[in-house]
C-alpha cells in the first residue's frame, strides 16, 4: 500500500505593490485573494510607503500631476532613465527602498517576495543578490513593455505576459522566466471567451440594463474608452472622434477624475451621444455589454477585457511606457493598434461580431489564460504545471 506525498509546505507570500494608479494593487489584491484560496498566507505592503520622509507620496504626486499636465516631460524622463542604453540599471531609490523592504522582510519572515512593481523588483533584487534576502525573489511583471528599471540579475524569476516578452527578460538579465495567465479578478471571465473559471455570480447585468443605468439609448453600440484611475490621456478626442461617427457611443471611464468627468459628461451627454463615467466597481458588468474597449496605456482593463472576451484597440497611448506597451500588445496579436483617426473607425468596423477579424483577435487574447496561473509558480515547492509551461524561455544561442 502506498502513501500519497506530503503537500508541500506553504508559507507567507510577501506581496510588494505601489499605489501608482489602480492596477498594480488591484493585480496584488487578486493575487493576494487566489494565495488564500490554497491556504497561504498573503502580505501586501505598498513599496511607496517603505521610502523615507515621504519620498512616495512626493513620487505619486509628482508622476500623476506630470501624466495630466505635461505628458512630455514623463516621455523625456522615461527615454533617459527608463529604456535609454546608457541609462543607470538601478534606480537612485533602490538602496532606500531596499532597506524599508529587508525590515519588513525580518518581521513577516515570507517564504517568498513578489514584486509587482519596478521599484519593487529594483529592492527585491538588490538584496538579493547581496544575500540580505534569504528566501526566492519572484516578480510579476505588469506590463507587456518591460523597461530596463523591471530587471534586476538578483532575482530568481520573473512571470511575464507572453512568451516574447520572457525572452526578452531573461536575455536581459539570465534569469529564468515564465508565462502566466493575466492576474484578474474572475467576474470578468466571459461564459464562451476561452477563459477558465466561472465568472462571480451577479456582476453581469443585461446590456439593456447596463445602457439604462448609463443614459444610453437601446441599440447604442458602446465603446467603452478608458483613462485609467487618474484620467489621463487624450480621451476627450477619441470620444469626439467615435461620437461623431455615429456609429459608436462612447462610454468614457474617467477613474477619479472628476474634472475630467463632467466636462466630457457636457460634450457627451448634452448630445445624447454617450457617457462619462466616474471611478466604478461594475466594470466587469459595463465589459459584458461593451462593443469594444478603446484603451490608451495597455494595463490591467486591457486584461479583464481580454478575460471578458471584448476586443482591444489601442489609441493615443499615453507618454512613455503606455506608447511601448500599446505596441507590445500590438505584435503579440492581442489588440490592434490605431495611429490615426480614420484607423480608429476602420478598426472598430472590423470588429462586427460574426466577422473573422473580431473571432482571431479575441481567441488570441483568451489563449493567454491557457497558461499557467501566477500562483502556481510562487510557492517553494509546489510542481510547475508542465502542461502549461514546459521549461523557462531560454534566449536564442
Amino acid at each position: 500500500m502506498t502513501t500519497a506525498a506530503p503537500a508541500p509546505p506553504v508559507g507567507t507570500v510577501l506581496i510588494v505593490s505601489a499605489s501608482m494608479g489602480a492596477g498594480h494593487d488591484a493585480v496584488a489584491a487578486e493575487l493576494a485573494r487566489r494565495l488564500a484560496a490554497i491556504g497561504a498566507r498573503a502580505e501586501t505592503v505598498d513599496v511607496l510607503a517603505l521610502l523615507p520622509l515621504r519620498l512616495g507620496a512626493l513620487m505619486r504626486w509628482w508622476y500623476r500631476g506630470v501624466m495630466l499636465r505635461a505628458p512630455w516631460l514623463y516621455a523625456l524622463v522615461y527615454r533617459v532613465f527608463f529604456v535609454s542604453r546608457r541609462a543607470p540599471s538601478t534606480s537612485p531609490l533602490t538602496v532606500v527602498a531596499a532597506a524599508g523592504l529587508a525590515r519588513v522582510v525580518r518581521r513577516l519572515r515570507p517564504s517568498v517576495v513578489v514584486p509587482v512593481f519596478h521599484v519593487a523588483a529594483q529592492a527585491a533584487g538588490h538584496l538579493r543578490a547581496r544575500g540580505r534576502l534569504a528566501v526566492p525573489s519572484v516578480v510579476v511583471l505588469t506590463d507587456f513593455a518591460v523597461h530596463r528599471l523591471w530587471l534586476h540579475p538578483g532575482n530568481d524569476r520573473y512571470l511575464c505576459p507572453d512568451a516574447a516578452t520572457a525572452l526578452a527578460v531573461t536575455a536581459a538579465v539570465g534569469r529564468p522566466a515564465f508565462r502566466c495567465a493575466p492576474i484578474v479578478r474572475p467576474g470578468f471571465a466571459a461564459p464562451g471567451a476561452g477563459v477558465p473559471g466561472p465568472g462571480a455570480p451577479g456582476v453581469r447585468a443585461g446590456a439593456a440594463d447596463v445602457r439604462a443605468r448609463i443614459g444610453l439609448r437601446d441599440g447604442d453600440r458602446i465603446v467603452l474608452v478608458c483613462a485609467g484611475s487618474w484620467g489621463v490621456g487624450r480621451v476627450a478626442e477619441t470620444a469626439r472622434t467615435l461620437a461623431r461617427s455615429g456609429r459608436y457611443a462612447p462610454v468614457v471611464l474617467c477613474g477619479r477624475n472628476e474634472r475630467l468627468r463632467r466636462r466630457l459628461g457636457r460634450l457627451l451627454g448634452g448630445a445624447g451621444a454617450g457617457a462619462a463615467l466616474g471611478w466604478r466597481d461594475d466594470l466587469a458588468g459595463l465589459l459584458a455589454s461593451a462593443y469594444a474597449l478603446v484603451d490608451n496605456a495597455a494595463g490591467l482593463t486591457c486584461r479583464e477585457a481580454f478575460a471578458a472576451g471584448v476586443p482591444v484597440v489601442t489609441y493615443r497611448p499615453i507618454a512613455g511606457h503606455g506608447g511601448d506597451g500599446v505596441l507590445a500588445m500590438a505584435r503579440a496579436g492581442v489588440s490592434v493598434h490605431a495611429r490615426r483617426r480614420a484607423d480608429l473607425l476602420r478598426a472598430l468596423d472590423r470588429l462586427e461580431p460574426g466577422l473573422p477579424g473580431r473571432a482571431a483577435l479575441t481567441a488570441r487574447a483568451a489563449a493567454l489564460f491557457t497558461t499557467a496561473p501566477a500562483e502556481s509558480l510562487l510557492l517553494p515547492g509546489l510542481p510547475l504545471p508542465g502542461d502549461a509551461v514546459p521549461r523557462p524561455c531560454a534566449p536564442a544561442p
